[in-house]
């Protein structure tokens, strides 16, 4: 029986996807090592709060940041990527639709933790309004902003954490998995970064191996669902800067205290908060985040036509 004459061709044509894909996933791989590693290029015994320490690892993933659009570009290179977006674009730095993507992704969060500022509130002498005052201080804001850990948690990680496992990644994994398995795919990376936390434990002897272990699996979980989100979010949108603020405002409030809730005196009214929170958050996901609020999405480029995330 005579092969078909297309066959040599088709059988190219796989060889080349499953190369494209090793580049793709090696790309990532690059990246995060570069972005953990940089943590890691001063040595000092000083733990990682303290202000020396959080000044130079900033200066370290800023860099990394940086060089990031390189890795792109390098990555459009190797695995023959051609598309009629700048490497920024693809990363999701764009104008077009910018004050929609830095507003509602927060007000779509901000549903989702909807319980946790109601118990906040509950719990201000002032109230709604003690919070809001809090909100518009402005010596409580020149605090933050000489605060090396403040300016860490929500300025420094934000940034250079979604553009490079978000901004960067995404591009070059949806020409191998497609959009969707995409936005499952990369917070793997985006968690298992989050594994150094390990080393700097075991230094200062905190705790023992099976508490940090278990501390960390559970960061892990954390940090890979909400990894999911912001992708879902930069998929979308075709924005970064979304999944920024986002990751700023939930390093603001950190996880939800379910625990606390359970025993406060009003704890049907909060819980009844962050139910409808849960729901309000189901409700908005994709009204919030529909792609006709932000322009054509320069990322949805790299992916087939039929591709249902974009």
């Amino acid at each position: 029986m005579l092969e078909p004459e297309n066959g040599p061709v088709i059988q190219e044509e796989v060889e080349h996807s499953h190369v494209r894909c090793w580049v793709c996933v090696l790309s990532c791989l690059l990246l995060a090592c570069l972005y953990v590693g940089s943590l890691y290029i001063w040595r000092s015994s000083l733990p990682r709060d303290h202000p020396s320490v959080i000044k130079r690892r900033s200066a370290s993933v800023l860099l990394v940041s940086a060089l990031s659009p390189a890795v792109v570009k390098a990555w459009m290179h190797w695995a023959d990527i051609r598309v009629n977006a700048f490497v920024l674009e693809l990363m999701g730095v764009r104008l077009e639709g910018l004050v929609p993507a830095a507003i509602l992704p927060l007000i779509l969060t901000m549903a989702f933790y909807l319980g946790p500022l109601v118990h906040s509130a509950m719990d201000n002498p002032k109230g709604f309004s003690g919070e809001l005052q809090s909100l518009l201080d402005v010596q409580a804001w020149r605090w933050c902003v000489r605060d090396a850990v403040w300016l860490r948690n929500q300025l420094v990680a934000p940034v250079t954490e979604e553009l490079v496992f978000r901004g960067a990644m995404l591009p070059m994994l949806v020409p191998c998995t497609g959009p969707t398995a995409a936005i499952f795919i990369a917070p793997l990376f985006f968690g298992v970064a989050h594994f150094h936390h390990i080393i700097e434990q075991r230094r200062l002897h905190k705790d023992s191996m099976s508490i940090i272990l278990m501390v960390s699996g559970t960061q892990f979980l954390y940090t890979t669902l909400f990894g999911a989100f912001t992708a879902f979010i930069f998929m979308r949108t075709g924005h970064v800067v979304g999944p920024v603020v986002c990751h700023a405002f939930c390093n603001s409030q950190g996880l939800p205290d379910l625990t606390s809730a359970l025993q406060h005196p009003q704890k049907t009214a909060i819980l009844l908060s962050y139910l409808m929170g849960l729901l309000l958050f189901l409700v908005l996901l994709f009204p919030l985040t529909d792609p006709f609020l932000y322009g054509p999405i320069p990322v949805c480029s790299l992916s087939a036509p039929a591709a249902s995330a974009c």
